[in-house]
């Protein structure tokens, strides 16, 4: 049987050890975190059918994740920067395919099924090659097979790839509000709300316990000068021109608000096979956040790559395999999420989204 280590303990590497688990093939995966909530797990995941279900399907956990799954939260709004609903779909119209789980909550049921010694925590990766993990403790860790998912900087990556991730011309600044259902709950509604005008916009998510995230997206050309923004007043002072009701909605935040700006690897990553190494999830592909794709395909790599070894009688048959039917997927997601992030903040915004989602609602 094959060592494999998999950098990385996020939803794709823990999804990987899972499944490969539940085949009987042992994993180690090696996280730079100290502990599962040593840091901020990020907001809501909607999980979609034929990836990240999927995936859950192939991990044997979909019953722990309806236990904490939030069906409601697949309603979507989306307004101008007035505030007038241009498009409203409920929990209910959309199908109930896309469930919503806080990402906290799905990395708790991936860390809680796997065996003990399965996760090194605290664990940082500081050089990687071909069958050799150098952990920050100087210890070396010798594998059959090096997986990748180490996210956008991936420190595998470059044993595969020139490529790195590019700036998209988009960021974010994260604002946190609490005890929302009074103050937020009839602008927001119990899913997303999209409130966009050309260059700019503000994205709302409902979470777990009463919570929302807020993203206010911002185009620049410089991602350091997101920076500045991170500030009430700045941020304020650029959304100027929304109604109050939605500039409240950064007004009214908790903690400090946090810039994100928003890269990419070029559509269409691939590489050529390297015997021992592969990658998955934004180490592969990292995207922008405008498919939803993310956290799905990196959890269906997972899945796919787990299969493709249990399946194989050789690492580099089962390699090939994977990277065959995962690079066209990635391809696609990627396209869609590039063309996707043009359309929400075009001239005229929200007119290209809101047809876009109204042609999806009338299942053209």
């Amino acid at each position: 049987m094959p060592a494999i280590a998999i950098a990385g303990g996020g939803l794709g590497g823990l999804t990987l050890a899972r499944v490969l688990h539940t085949r009987g093939i042992a994993a180690t995966v090696y996280e730079l975190d100290a502990t599962p909530v040593a840091r901020d797990q990020g907001g809501t995941l909607d999980l979609h059918e034929e990836s990240g279900l999927r995936a859950l399907a192939e991990a044997g956990l979909l019953a722990e994740f309806r236990a904490c799954a939030r069906e409601e939260g697949e309603a979507l709004r989306i307004l101008d920067r007035h505030g007038v609903v241009r498009f409203e779909e409920t929990a209910e119209a959309s199908g109930g395919t896309r469930p919503e789980i806080d990402r906290s909550a799905l990395k708790r049921i991936l860390v809680e099924s796997l065996p003990g010694g399965a996760i090194r925590w605290g664990a940082k990766v500081t050089a990687v090659s071909p069958g050799r993990l150098t952990l920050g403790t100087g210890e070396v860790v010798e594998a059959d097979l090096v997986v990748g998912a180490d996210g956008a900087w991936s420190k595998v990556r470059p044993l595969l790839s020139d490529a790195v991730p590019v700036y998209s011309g988009l960021s974010f600044v994260e604002a946190r509000l609490s005890d929302v259902d009074g103050r937020f709950a009839a602008l927001v509604g119990s899913g997303s709300m999209f409130a966009l005008d050309a260059r700019k916009g503000l994205i709302a998510q409902r979470t777990g316990g009463g919570r929302i995230r807020v993203y206010a997206a911002v185009e620049t050309e410089d991602p350091g000068a997101i920076a500045e923004l991170a500030d009430r007043e700045q941020l304020l002072d650029a959304f100027a021109d929304f109604a109050p009701r939605l500039r409240s909605l950064i007004a009214d935040h908790d903690g400090a608000l946090v810039a994100r700006p928003i890269h990419a690897l070029p559509v269409g990553h691939r590489w050529a096979r390297v015997p021992g190494v592969t990658l998955l999830g934004d180490a592969a592909h990292v995207m922008s956040p405008f498919a939803g794709e993310g956290a799905n395909l990196a959890m269906l790599d997972a899945a796919e790559l787990a299969l493709a070894l249990a399946d194989h009688d050789d690492v580099e048959s089962a390699l090939s395999a994977y990277e065959a039917a995962m690079f066209p997927r990635a391809e696609a997601a990627a396209r869609e999420s590039a063309d996707n992030l043009e359309a929400c903040f075009a001239p005229g915004a929200p007119a290209a989204m809101v047809e876009q989602m109204t042609r999806l609602a009338a299942g053209n």
